[in-house]
């Protein structure tokens, strides 16, 4: 096969365990395979060089901060190929750019456009394993990254692009979990997940796997494995609905602390007004999540809206900013919240999943502040001192309560 694998910063953090990955990689391919390695940055390397252009000044330069975070990626893979090398395994490192990655001409936040694969095809006829820094690409002649959790997206991406058999994501963990197992001890790994509800998890707070390496991969059919680097154990599939053998109706919890809530009260009922609110927020780049309207009478509604506490300020200062122009009553505003959703493709044909989640936070003593649902998933915005106890109890009700069938693992 041609396997791709993606190594996050836990798995390359010190020597030693730049050493294991390594061996790992030498061992798949003593068993035929073909290999590309995409690796982040060692450890907390790019916290730190965030820490250090701040100390520097302010509001460091942007492109500026792309040439300087681009350098972690740099040097675990320099590493890593070096190890590999002294084992007899021909290896060679390659930079975004020299690996073909070329992306929008963004810095911080840029989408991978297109790839250029005639240098790793090149290297693998050689019988060369390609080590490419993730997280990273140019665009027009610059540096450019990705965001946070861009490593994903550059494996999925390429694995796309080479029509890789698999590709491989190594992390700290053994697979995706129904919730984080630090607050659920009975956390359960899951054989398989679907794209789509990988997707919503992602996009909910699991932090696992990037959300677009989960959208690029269900778009282009890559077959995905979530997989530990510190044990041989098998992972979790991340595959096509179709390709799932059993199910529950809630597949996972996930849940995102640090929400923020802010209320415009009494806004007139005319075609332009949450127009006009929503597009001043999206211009100065306030994402907004959650949003609840309520009919008040004829003349107003009251509209409510999720934000990160980060956030939160910026976010009312824009909106009363509008006051004179829209007309509303008053803003109010509420923090700390935090949110937490179940997610499954099992809830479209099961009714009364949502009255079931609101039966189990009233009995755990949870408030609900906002609800938002999808096919998927049902949110809810709760106190953030509450959190786990929401979570333990949903976990109970729904994952505890029932089983499902085993599924045959990849690799």
């Amino acid at each position: 096969m041609l396997v791709v694998q993606k190594y996050g910063g836990t798995s390359v953090g010190s020597t030693e365990r730049i050493r294991a990955v390594a061996d790992r990689i030498a061992r798949t391919r003593a068993e035929g395979h073909d290999v590309v390695v995409v690796v982040s940055a060692m450890g907390h390397t790019t916290d730190e060089l965030v820490d250090l252009a701040g100390a520097i000044v302010d509001r460091p330069d942007s492109r500026e901060m792309d040439q300087l975070l681009a350098t972690g990626e740099q040097v675990s893979a320099a590493l890593l190929a070096m190890r590999l090398i002294s084992l007899g395994v021909p290896a060679k490192s390659l930079t975004g750019w020299q690996a073909g990655i070329a992306t929008e001409p963004v810095h911080g936040n840029a989408r991978v456009a297109r790839i250029d694969t005639a240098a790793l095809r090149a290297l693998l006829a050689q019988g060369v394993v390609p080590v490419v820094t993730g997280f990273q690409g140019i665009a027009d002649g610059e540096v450019t990254t990705l965001g946070r959790g861009g490593s994903d997206t550059s494996a999925v991406a390429i694995a796309a692009a080479l029509g890789a058999d698999l590709c491989e994501i190594y992390t700290d963990v053994e697979g995706v979990y129904t919730t984080d197992p630090r607050v659920v001890k009975t956390a359960q790994k899951l054989a398989a997940i679907s794209y789509d509800e990988m997707l919503e998890l992602a996009n909910l707070g699991a932090q696992v796997l990037h959300p677009r390496a989960v959208e690029n991969a269900k778009h282009f059919g890559v077959k995905l494995v979530v997989r530990s680097s510190f044990t041989e154990r098998d992972g979790t599939q991340v595959v096509a609905e179709n390709q799932l053998e059993g199910r529950r109706v809630v597949t996972g919890i996930a849940f995102e602390r640090q929400v923020a809530r802010i209320a415009v009260v009494g806004v007139p009922v005319e075609e332009h007004a949450l127009a006009a609110i929503f597009s001043a927020l999206a211009d100065r780049g306030v994402n907004v999540d959650v949003i609840v309207q309520s009919v008040v009478d004829e003349q107003a509604v009251d509209v409510s809206f999720t934000v990160h506490e980060s956030d939160l300020d910026k976010a009312e200062q824009i909106v009363a900013e509008l006051q004179p122009k829209i007309g509303f009553k008053r803003i109010e505003k509420e923090s700390p919240l935090a949110k937490v959703s179940i997610v499954g493709a099992g809830m479209i044909s099961n009714p009364g999943v949502a009255a079931q989640m609101f039966v189990a936070l009233r009995d755990a003593k949870v408030p609900i502040h906002m609800v938002t649902t999808s096919e998927i998933k049902v949110s809810c915005v709760i106190p953030a001192d509450l959190v786990e106890v929401a979570v333990q109890a949903l976990h109970r009700a729904f994952i505890e309560a029932e089983a499902v069938t085993p599924l045959t693992h990849a690799r």
